[in-house]
């Protein structure tokens, strides 16, 4: 009695000097757990989760009965009828690890697991297993069982990178745990025993043996009936494979890049509608990925990025590399790259605007400027071509002169005025595309041509709600305004269309569409694009190779355009084709011109009378304030 006497002050005195290495228990409360951010497809589809656990937070009340009946049952059959310690199932832990020669049985209860998932580490000490105990003890006090069963379903871990019952679900079998079925409620229930080690992806089988023996309590406890076991038995879970490169995950990315921009700092989980279209995102992801595969190799190309949006900046598809799972960098948003001669129309448009026409003739031949002599790729000329020829067959001669006519500086306002922010250098080689930029700022700019002429910003977040569904932020309209003339873009639009006819993008036109674009290659095969646009969408791919490494021969009009045009096909399948807003320029009437022929400068002759109607020549535009003017004011 002595002894019995002592043991228990000593491990009173065991007790309270553990319980006072813990908080004040009136100063306890649960640890938040952290947000998570559900970014959401076009139609609500889940694209993917942010956030340290993975998953959102889900109530006892949304999933299946069974799925958490199927915890009780394999981790604490006596969850309802104990304190949070259960003597009985101590006890009969301790029986059985003695009886078990090296066999370990825990004791612990669902109670005590969630307070040491919640307060305490990882390690296995008769401290640690004090304090657990205490710990459990004021959760019992403090909240009901169902809470006590909810906090845990969301808290506990289930094994790459999922915390919670909602995101190993996703992670798994790629649903909701709202959805899942009484064999995957099973194998979620026997993962949480050993993650690593009973991951139904890593390993299928032992995860299988587990989710019988849960499936078998399940029923001795008469929590499923018998006939619902049978068929959980009959039809095994199975996890879920991962099909494609994960090109949605660049998506995910860029939307958490710009999302503290519009909410701040996420303080609880949120949900993000994106405008990503899941369609054209796989469609996009699966057409770069089987031409890389199929010609990369021989064409000495590594990566590729196509960015896709409507006309008023809508973010529809990204894709910012061949495999998100080898190489997470996103070149659709992050990297610079030289654009070749899709920067052209910068240099034409400024043009346009200070007096010229498509019909306007220059002359193609050799031009040295300090000692640069840029040459077209065929290496020959054609002599006298209209600005519309040029641009069609991309004649560099023909760009550069344009260049230095209208002078560098303004077309560098050009392009910012459109929406290109990057930094652009004021010189000769800014024609051919020799200042870098990303290929979401590319498409940004062509944007404008396929609009109308307005100004845009890109945008992928429609709305961010709270968990309670209260509105956070919702997108409302830019109101930049025109940044183009329609006379001007019309002749624009003219050339661009000329390109797909009978130009260098002849080979990716549209049937039925009125489609507008622009090659690029840089030198020495470094970078190719493609970018063009309907009504409908805009649409830029780039290739090359992370280490700049120069890529056999590849041209801007040859695979770019070929992805280029098996994606926007497949985009425009079913869709009533539409034309360009703003139309076309059908060209100059020859009462204007001396004897019908056009006239070199692409100015009509002094003191030439014609009416409105019959102009070839437009004025030039006002001046208009630069895109970032527009954006921050001045």
């Amino acid at each position: 009695m002595v002894l019995g006497l002592w043991c228990a002050i000593g491990l009173g005195g065991l007790v309270a000097y553990h319980a006072a290495q813990l908080p004040p228990i009136n100063q306890l409360t649960v640890p938040k757990r952290p947000p998570n951010i559900a970014i959401l497809a076009a139609d609500g589809s889940l694209l993917a989760n942010r956030g340290e656990t993975g998953g959102r937070t889900i109530t006892i009340g949304e999933v299946p009965p069974y799925l958490p009946k199927a915890f009780v049952a394999i981790e604490d059959k006596r969850f309802y009828d104990h304190f949070g310690i259960d003597p009985v199932g101590l006890a009969r832990a301790m029986v059985n690890n003695l009886r078990r020669s090296g066999g370990v049985q825990g004791g612990s209860t669902l109670t005590q697991q969630l307070a040491k998932n919640l307060f305490l580490t990882q390690e296995r000490t008769a401290a640690r297993k004090i304090q657990e105990a205490i710990l459990a003890l004021w959760l019992e006090r403090t909240y009901s069982k169902d809470q006590i069963l909810e906090l845990y379903l969301n808290r506990v871990y289930f094994g790459s990178g999922a915390y919670g019952v909602e995101a190993a679900a996703q992670r798994y079998f790629n649903k909701s745990a709202r959805s899942v079925t009484i064999a995957e409620a099973a194998m979620l229930a026997g993962l949480v025993q050993a993650p690593s080690r009973l991951a139904p992806n890593r390993n299928p089988e032992a995860a299988e043996k587990r989710a019988q023996l849960v499936i078998a309590a399940m029923a001795d406890q008469g929590l499923i009936s018998q006939a619902s076991a049978k068929t959980a038995l009959v039809a095994p879970a199975e996890a879920s494979e991962r099909v494609g490169a994960g090109s949605v995950n660049y998506a995910a990315d860029y939307v958490m890049d710009v999302l503290d921009d519009f909410i701040g700092a996420v303080e609880g989980d949120v949900t993000v509608l994106t405008t990503i279209d899941p369609k054209l995102q796989a469609s996009a992801e699966t057409i770069l990925v089987e031409a890389l595969n199929a010609q990369g190799a021989k064409q000495g190309v590594g990566q590729g990025a196509v960015v896709s949006m409507t006309p008023d900046g809508a973010i529809r598809a990204l894709i910012g590399g061949r495999d998100y799972t080898k190489s997470q960098f996103n070149r659709a948003t992050a990297a610079k790259r030289q654009p070749g001669s899709s920067f052209k129309p910068f240099v034409y448009l400024t043009a346009l605007e200070q007096g010229l026409t498509p019909d306007t003739i220059r002359d193609d031949s050799p031009v040295t400027i300090k000692g640069w002599t840029p040459e077209n790729n065929s290496r020959t000329y054609r002599g006298p071509v209209t600005l519309q020829t040029a641009f069609a067959h991309s004649l560099n001669t023909i760009a550069v002169k344009l260049n230095q006519e209208v002078t560098p500086r303004e077309a560098v306002r050009t392009a910012q005025r459109l929406g290109i922010s990057s930094a652009l250098q004021a010189n000769p080689s800014l024609a051919l595309g020799t200042s870098e930029v990303t290929p979401v700022e590319l498409t940004t700019a062509y944007a404008t041509f396929a609009n109308g002429g307005q100004a845009v910003l890109p945008y992928v977040i429609r709305e961010v709600k709270s968990l309670s569904g209260k509105v956070i932020y919702a997108r409302k309209g830019t109101g930049f305004g025109a940044v183009v003339q329609p006379q001007t873009l019309a002749m624009m639009n003219s050339m661009f269309h000329e390109v797909m006819v009978s130009g260098t993008g002849s080979k990716a036109n549209i049937a039925g569409w009125e489609v507008g674009g622009k090659s690029g290659t840089t030198q020495d095969f470094r970078d190719a694009w493609f970018v063009g646009f309907t009504a409908r969408l805009v649409t830029s791919v780039w290739l090359g190779n992370d280490d700049n490494s120069t890529m056999k021969r590849v041209f801007g009009s040859g695979l770019p355009a070929d992805i280029w045009a098996r994606y926007m096909r497949a985009a425009h399948a079913g869709m009533q084709p539409a034309p360009l807003p703003g139309g076309l320029w059908h060209g100059a009437p020859k009462s204007i011109f001396d004897g019908g022929a056009p006239v070199a400068g692409g100015r009509p002759p002094a003191n030439t009378q014609t009416a409105d109607s019959d102009r070839a020549w437009i004025p030039p535009a006002p001046q208009e304030k630069n895109f970032l003017e527009r954006l921050f004011g001045g």
